[in-house]
């Protein structure tokens, strides 16, 4: 047995004796375990280290020193069907150098727990099976530590009066924090949260039964706004997107949000927030008529894109007619 493959099978072991669940017992995993602790082949476990390593430096390391190419639309697969449980364990952690890093950032990395790594390196000594004891021993306390950790890291938003939600960190999260604190209450006042996405789990807040009321359903499937309000007062639903990093209200996502909103009985409220006017620059020319755009750094102005009224559904007669 070569090298190469002699520490992917010895990664395979680790893999068991850590307990992970079945999905993670494949070559991928092992590769992925052995890119976190830089075990090129030739080197012991003795030698095993912690760097810092995004997904797609994993893959190139992967291929470099094992020869194992994964195509690029397999990242998903390591980040969401390995790197996840091994964070879920305790033998990796997300974003040590900057926790507060928005979870969906193109510079997450990751790297090997301290107490994990020290474990890792007795694999194939005499110490090995005690000290994968003592680590089992401990390993919910550690889960628990960190998972404490990220919760710290979480936004709160008040939903209402001594209610509140969090969210992933970032400034997509922050901005969708301004909608519901800052947007509602000088634009909508007195109204409900029906909807708040979140990078994190994609569904920071969800009232479901709301929605249906208002004659929507929406499988899991359905691509909501970042946010929706329903405006009690004038019995509106306000379809709000968060714009920090990709795009607002333009034509195409006007009729998708129009689709999946059909059956509301409430009218139809579609506004794009950025969280600034530099921001909101790069995509003036996409912004779809007769919709608002709202700017967290200048909160108390609303910017009405032409239209017979300001701030208000359109039908969709109204809306064909003002095409012209």
């Amino acid at each position: 047995m070569t090298d190469k493959n002699a520490l992917i099978e010895a990664a395979h072991q680790v893999i068991l004796s850590l307990g992970l669940p079945k999905a993670q017992h494949n070559e991928r995993s092992a590769l992925l375990l052995l890119a976190l602790l830089d075990l090129t082949p030739g080197k012991t476990w003795a030698q095993a280290e912690n760097p810092l390593r995004g997904i797609t430096p994993i893959m190139d390391w992967a291929r470099e020193h094992y020869g194992k190419i994964y195509a690029p639309n397999t990242r998903e697969n390591f980040r969401r069907q390995t790197m996840h449980q091994f964070c879920d364990a305790g033998v990796a952690i997300r974003n040590p150098d900057k926790p507060e890093r928005p979870v969906n950032s193109p510079k997450t990395v990751y790297q090997v727990e301290l107490t994990a790594l020290a474990l890792l390196r007795t694999f194939g000594s005499p110490a090995w099976h005690g000290n994968l004891a003592d680590y089992q021993a401990q390993r919910q306390t550690l889960v628990a530590k960190y998972a404490m950790e990220r919760e710290q890291n979480r936004i709160p938003v008040e939903i209402a009066p001594g209610k509140e939600i969090t969210l992933s960190p970032g400034e997509h999260s922050e901005l969708i924090r301004a909608i519901i604190e800052d947007f509602a209450p000088r634009f909508a006042p007195g109204s409900v949260l029906v909807y708040a996405g979140d990078t994190g789990d994609k569904m920071g807040y969800f009232d479901a039964a709301l929605l249906a009321s208002l004659g929507v359903s929406v499988d899991a499937h359905g691509k909501m706004p970042d946010v929706v309000l329903h405006y009690t007062e004038k019995d509106w639903l306000l379809l709000v997107e968060s714009v920090t990093s990709h795009g607002p209200v333009d034509g195409k996502r006007h009729t998708e949000l129009g689709k999946l909103f059909s059956g509301s009985t409430a009218g139809l409220v579609y506004v794009t927030a950025f969280p600034n006017r530099t921001v909101m620059g790069r995509y003036l020319a996409e912004i779809a008529w007769e919709t608002e755009v709202w700017v967290a750094d200048a909160a108390s102005h609303l910017i009405h894109f032409d239209g017979e009224r300001f701030l208000g559904p359109y039908t969709p007669e109204q809306r064909q007619d003002a095409s012209f």
